[in-house]
């Protein structure tokens, strides 16, 4: 669903999906992006790992944490890792996403142009 609700929004974006922390690392080396969703419940890695092992290799990317694992635990674990942004999935609106996204992709413009 997020996927299709991104690429309805912003159609000229790439998207990519990883099913598990692996196959993501490897896909996140070969492509390069600009901002990440993760959730934190994954197969291998969890995605609060995950995310600090990506920000390490890379601190411009914008991670994204989007879960049903919205504890206070699990928010300061994955701000202390480096997440830029935690979203519950049961709170927050398609609408709310994609003026997130596009928020992120009107920052990284005027950061980087």
């Amino acid at each position: 669903m997020l996927r299709s609700m991104l690429h309805s929004g912003f159609p000229s974006a790439r998207i990519s999906v990883a099913a598990e922390g692996a196959t993501a690392l490897q896909k996140i080396e070969a492509k390069e992006p600009d901002l990440i969703f993760m959730d934190i419940r994954m197969p291998g890695k969890n995605g609060i790992s995950l995310t600090g092992e990506i920000k390490q290799r890379n601190k411009d990317v914008v991670i994204v944490i989007l879960t049903n694992m919205d504890t206070r635990e699990y928010r300061e674990a994955a701000f202390a890792v480096g997440a830029d942004f935690f979203l519950s999935k049961d709170s927050v609106t398609p609408e709310e996403i994609r003026e997130l996204v596009g928020k992120i992709i009107t920052d990284r413009k005027t950061t980087y142009h």
